[in-house]
């Protein structure tokens, strides 16, 4: 059936909304593809949701290819299988919890292994059931503190997750790869530019995990990769290779000594090296010799808190996304007044290893570039002094290590030492090599070969289903507007009714009728009273791939096509219209 802008339920704007951050956006608003609900929660106008399901489309016929079977889960579940796993504490505020009438604890799922753990359990006991992979698409719920950039990161999104269920490691990596390779299928089918990295496992536990991620300026995630191999990782998920230790022989000893003025490391570092008797004997003192030393408060699921130091290098901050990473499923706070006043002993801005430590009440950890024979200036635990020349090793000894330092360009590569670059990108996909975490929570059995019961093992694999259209929307967009792939764009054709002339729409209208005979999917732009101008203005914004003007050209039979992309322009003969299109609509 013809769409009609006449008759759609579509109003374009020409101004962005005022709560629109990202590109996209402001542009998925502007065109009338969603419309805000409420904070993180959008409605989906009729051209947007033919988008969405043409993703969903997509997705679900590259899973049904690869031999994956769809099921469908409730949102609202039960509290008790997720409490025997932990998560009901551990997704801590994220988690949207509820009652029924009768006070029963229900939450609205983020995510289904307990759910389809326990289903298989019910109807599974035998290896020959296995290697079995099933996947839902399914809107899932997270109670985002700070919903921004629109439908990539609200409150309800779509989301495909699948689960694997195999006897052996062995068969949940050829899972794993099975999955792993319908991804680069579907998303190559999406039109998408994308990237696989490293990642954290979070929430969803397990060992080995890669994230999907695609490439753009406002995405939320930084990712590295080597200029020099294949190495590629989310900086949450960065291992900094720690340097040999360090000799210390002919290290003076520590000595505290009076820095004034000195506010930030810049200062204190020149304050050190312009005094000869703090100066180095080999070389200058730099920020990356002083040791920056950042106090938070940890709460943990419990609802427990304690106050945890991170030692990084000077020249670095705490990335407060990777130290979260680490720490989960505790939750990161800031440090305040009453936290200071609650331990005297950490002197704010001169905060030193002295006073820290698993027996003194207070966990030290340090970024792994802080090994033994190291030597740092660093607070030393009275406002306007700071102790030099203080070994690590010798002097002092942190409780551990931690991931916690900003991941910069031109860091050395974990695996070859080659030189890392940065970029930015949105998560459009998430693997994991779960293991037997959920499979031992409910005791998911099965008989092996030889009747001996054993556990089995799983892989979870989750997609974006509305975040890939919030991200093609991202990698297309021009300055004039929305420019969708064809797979998934609401319309093939965009037909421009440009003249008044009767002739005019009556030509568009009868191409339009046989086009969409023909199977192409026709966008017609049949609105009386509204100006050419306007109508090109709007075909650009919506972003259909193939724009069709009927206008003064048809006086010499001819009609002008007009590629959304590329913008380029060429006049095809009434006649030859049809086949034409049909040809470039049937081509992929």
């Amino acid at each position: 059936m013809v769409l009609r802008m006449s008759t759609l339920f579509l109003r374009t704007l020409r101004e962005d909304p005022a709560d629109a951050e990202l590109p996209s956006h402001r542009l998925l608003v502007r065109a009338g593809y969603v419309r805000r609900a409420a904070p993180g929660l959008y409605s989906w106008l009729p051209l947007g949701w033919k988008v969405l399901r043409n993703v969903e489309r997509v997705v679900r016929e590259e899973m049904d290819a690869a031999g994956f079977q769809e099921v469908h889960f409730p949102a609202l579940l039960p509290r008790e299988p997720y409490e025997r796993t932990g998560r009901w504490s551990e997704y801590g505020p994220d988690l949207f919890r509820l009652q029924d009438r009768k006070g029963v604890d229900y939450l609205l799922g983020p995510t289904h292994e307990e759910m389809v753990t326990l289903l298989v359990k019910d109807l599974y006991s035998s290896y020959k059931d296995l290697p079995l992979s099933l996947y839902q698409i399914q809107t899932k719920y997270r109670d985002e503190a700070r919903p921004r950039a629109g439908i990539l990161r609200g409150r309800e999104f779509l989301m495909k997750d699948s689960y694997s269920f195999d006897v052996d490691d062995a068969g949940l990596q050829r899972s794993y790869d099975a999955h792993r390779a319908a991804y680069v299928r579907t998303f190559d089918r999406l039109g998408l530019h994308y990237v696989a990295v490293a990642a954290m496992s979070g929430a969803m536990g397990g060992s080995a995990s890669e994230e999907f991620l695609a490439p753009a300026e406002y995405g939320e995630d930084t990712y590295v990769r080597c200029t020099n191999g294949d190495y590629a990782a989310n900086t949450e998920a960065v291992r900094v290779p720690a340097p040999p230790p360090l000799p210390y022989d002919g290290v003076p000893a520590a000595h505290v000594e009076d820095t004034p003025d000195t506010p930030t490391i810049q200062t204190l570092v020149d304050l050190v090296n312009a005094r000869s008797d703090l100066r180095r004997a080999d070389r200058d003192w730099t920020a990356a010799d002083t040791l920056k030393n950042v106090v938070i408060r940890l709460r943990h699921p419990n609802g427990r808190t304690e106050p945890l130091v991170v030692g990084v290098p000077g020249d670095r901050d705490v990335d407060m996304k990777r130290l979260e990473a680490q720490v989960y499923p505790s939750a990161v706070e800031a440090f305040g007044d009453a936290d200071f006043a609650a331990h005297p002993q950490l002197v704010r801005g001169y905060i030193g290893p002295a006073v820290l430590g698993k027996q003194r009440g207070i966990r030290y950890l340090v970024d792994p570039r802080v090994v033994a024979g190291t030597r740092w200036v660093t607070g030393a635990n009275e406002p306007g002094r700071h102790v030099l020349d203080l070994v690590a090793g010798r002097d002092f000894t942190a409780d551990g290590t931690i991931e916690a330092a900003d991941v910069r360009a031109g860091d050395p590569c974990p695996v070859c030492g080659g030189a890392l670059e940065s970029a930015r990108g949105i998560e459009i996909g998430h693997i994991f090599q779960l293991g037997r975490k959920y499979a031992d929570a409910f005791e998911l059995k099965v008989l092996d070969e030889a009747g001996k019961q054993v556990v089995v093992t799983m892989g979870c694999y989750g997609l974006g289903v509305s975040r890939v259209v919030a991200a093609v929307a991202e990698q297309t967009l021009d300055e004039h507007g929305l420019c969708w792939p064809r797979e998934i764009a609401p319309a093939d054709v965009h037909v421009v009714v440009a003249g008044k002339d009767a002739a005019i729409a009556e030509t568009a209208e009868q191409v339009s009728a046989v086009l969409d005979n023909a199977g192409v999917r026709v966008l017609l732009d049949d609105r009386r009273g509204v100006s050419a101008g306007v109508k090109f203005a709007d075909a650009e914004l919506l972003g259909v791939p193939t724009i069709l003007v009927a206008g003064r050209g048809l006086a010499n039979g001819l009609m002008e096509l007009r590629d959304r992309r590329t913008g380029e322009r060429v006049d095809v003969p009434v006649d030859d219209v049809v086949k034409r299109l049909v040809e470039l609509c049937t081509a992929a």
